[in-house]
């Protein structure tokens, strides 16, 4: 490395910046753009009243980290300067156990509309959904809820009994709540924000991700923006018309095994065996969206940060979970986004 730095001319440009998380801030928040969806959205965002914002973080993964607590806390604090009409947290959150009570508290006490989604780790240890529910004191593991117009209709993609189940941790939406979800698209006549914690398309999606994208595309008139968490990368995929958003992890990338290594101190890494199986982000990573009926967009703050010790490129990642590539999705920041009604 060190004979790197001492060559004199090497310019980089800004995808290899982007790839090595060497952006700088003003670098940084040109990423993104101006991205259509159908007119079909235009008419249910266009029916609210003002501006809406949700403050949200996904994959804290309090029990696997050192310092979950300061990042939440960070979350908490650009939430309250936004002004945030709500905060949702998209799953791996915190394993709903007393020891953890006091970050539940912190969470569910920093705002009056607080939501969770449940992820597939927040059940690990012999925990389960249920006790996922009454800990962290959601209304079931499925609900929706309205915040100032916009409905948010939040999926639990961990059901048992995917007829396509391969082994490791489930990923799919069942039969009871496939009916349910298609009851709530007939029913809910504003603007719907899709929530899960599964992506329901792309990498690592639920099982039965055509069926759900099927049901989505029928009430595209009101579906604006469907987010997820899980595969801690930075993703847009559009399908029908809907854009999928990916927000990335608050804490890390998973690089599992093969690329173990010490990022931080030996005494963290002694203390929290699974870190060497990660690429930490040196800052925490969260955003603020906006619904804005006056410019008809959905807008997702950025969020810059760098890698904590070798990046996945320089550890020589070779990605597992294809088509998501290091330096396009896998990177240690979120994307300024602003996703555009077509007039």
């Amino acid at each position: 490395m060190a004979e790197k730095r001492d060559r004199p001319s090497h310019k980089m440009s800004t995808k290899e910046k982007e790839y090595t998380g060497q952006l700088s801030r003003r670098e940084f928040i040109g990423i993104g753009g101006a991205l259509l969806v159908p007119a079909l959205a235009q008419a249910s965002v266009g029916k609210l009243s003002e501006p809406i914002t949700m403050g949200l973080i996904t994959d804290l993964h309090h029990d696997l980290i050192h310092d979950g607590k300061s990042r939440l806390t960070a979350f908490l604090a650009a939430s309250r300067k936004a002004k945030a009409d709500g905060i949702m947290q998209l799953g791996d959150f915190t394993f709903p156990h007393e020891k953890n009570q006091d970050v539940i508290d912190l969470f569910n006490q920093a705002h009056e509309t607080c939501l969770h989604v449940i992820g597939n780790h927040d059940t690990d240890n012999g925990h389960t959904r249920q006790q996922c529910v009454d800990r962290w004191g959601m209304p079931a593991r499925y609900y929706a809820r309205q915040v100032k117009g916009v409905w948010f209709i939040v999926l639990d993609g961990n059901d048992p009994g995917s007829p396509a189940y391969k082994g490791g941790y489930p990923a799919y939406i069942g039969p009871e709540q496939v009916a349910w979800l298609k009851a709530q698209l007939q029913q809910i006549k504003g603007p719907i924000v899709i929530v899960s914690h599964q992506p329901l398309i792309g990498a690592l999606a639920v099982d039965n991700a055509p069926e759900i994208q099927a049901l989505l595309a029928s009430a595209a008139d009101r579906v604006i923006v469907a987010i997820n968490g899980h595969t801690h990368v930075d993703s847009l995929i559009y399908e029908s018309g809907i854009p999928y958003l990916t927000i990335n992890s608050a804490s890390y990338f998973w690089i599992g095994d093969k690329f173990r290594h010490e990022s931080y101190p030996k005494e963290i890494h002694a203390a929290h065996e699974s870190m060497s199986r990660m690429c930490p982000y040196r800052d925490p990573l969260f955003t603020m969206m906006t619904i804005d009926p006056a410019t008809l967009t959905v807008q997702l703050t950025g969020k810059p940060s760098q890698w904590v010790g070798k990046s996945p490129a320089e550890l020589g990642f070779t990605d597992e979970y294809k088509p998501l590539r290091v330096g396009e999705e896998i990177v240690p920041f979120i994307r300024k986004r602003a996703v555009r009604a077509r007039k």
